[in-house]
């Protein structure tokens, strides 16, 4: 089911979708691929919106820096100095984060109107990146797929063809809140993560990748949160075809559990202690399916380039249960 849900300044009508099963109703935007809404039960059966967002387009536009519940690309997360080599070729992108390219720029995927149709138990968003947007090489055809499965599990399916060699790295941002409201840091987060890759002042990857034991970034064994994360998990699994498990998030208040799979090697924890108003800092935890920032500057990590005739996916599903 579909409305509209505002207009941009020249007109264009931005329309909100909602999808409902198994007792789960999520609401997704056409601009931006953003998940507006995700309403699901309690322990108690009192339902509430467990991830932050706004009520009208206007907010959205006018706080565009949080990313909030958007579709991030071309390239999630960070490219240090903007720039990158391929095929022996520098590539320069907009430095939208200090001296670097940040979540594919100021007017990246996030920013745009995509194509919306439904489907079963969904809808499919899709656009073409022409050559050269935000500084990308190639024209990119993009489609990514919003479906609810029967156990009310919210899947998001990435694909994207090219036609000239090119980098790609999608994901969501959406920022989570199993109690509804106040602080997340008290949520409880398990993580399959025996490596880490720390960074610079930027938050630029060193190129190292740091075992966990013994740090604050060890959620092998399930614990609070808490602040201060902005990092890249190397997840245990690296890349599969299926989607698998490597995520669990409790709110020991509400009883509410959000288990992550996915496809992707990388996982960015992101405890939002920048959020500003009309929120506060901690208020809602990213858990951001990914590779890993800044990739093309680093041979070793696992690659994010894309060339013609070949397909990228990815998949990522959001679980909800509660404990008792």
């Amino acid at each position: 089911m579909s409305e509209l849900f505002g207009t941009l300044s020249d007109g264009t009508p931005v329309h909100r979708w909602t999808l409902e099963r198994a007792g789960v109703r999520v609401r997704v935007l056409s601009y931006g691929g953003i998940v507006q809404s995700v309403e699901v039960p309690d322990r108690d059966w009192r339902t509430a919106d467990v991830v932050l967002g706004f009520p009208g387009l206007d907010g959205y536009r006018e706080h565009p820096e949080p990313f909030l519940g958007a579709l991030v690309g071309r390239y999630a997360n960070r490219i240090a100095g903007g720039r990158f080599p391929l095929d022996g070729c520098t590539y320069a992108l907009e430095q939208n984060s200090g001296p670097n390219s940040l979540h594919g720029g100021s007017q990246g995927f996030d920013k745009r109107v995509w194509e919306a149709e439904p489907v079963e138990d969904g809808l499919r968003l899709s656009r073409v990146s022409p050559h050269g947007e935000e500084g990308f090489p190639g024209r990119l055809e993009v489609t990514a797929t919003y479906t609810l499965d029967a156990s009310g599990a919210l899947r998001i399916a990435y694909e994207a063809v090219t036609d000239a060699p090119t980098i790609v790295n999608l994901t969501n941002h959406t920022y989570w809140n199993l109690s509804g409201s106040g602080h997340a840091g008290g949520h409880e987060l398990r993580l399959a993560a025996s490596r880490y890759t720390p960074v610079d002042g930027d938050l630029i990857p060193t190129g190292e990748l740091a075992d966990v034991s013994g740090s604050r970034f060890d959620f092998r064994a399930a614990r609070k949160v808490g602040s201060g994360y902005d990092h890249n998990f190397v997840l245990d699994k690296g890349v599969t075809e299926a989607a698998e498990e490597v995520a669990e998030l409790y709110d020991p208040a509400s009883g509410r559990v959000l288990t992550v799979a996915t496809t992707e090697p990388g996982l960015q924890l992101y405890t939002a202690d920048h959020l500003a108003a009309p929120f506060a800092p901690g208020d809602g935890i990213a858990l951001e399916t990914q590779h890993f920032p800044d990739s093309p500057n680093h041979p070793d990590f696992p690659s994010t380039e894309l060339r013609p005739g070949r397909v990228f996916r990815s998949e990522t599903v959001y679980g909800f249960g509660v404990q008792g």
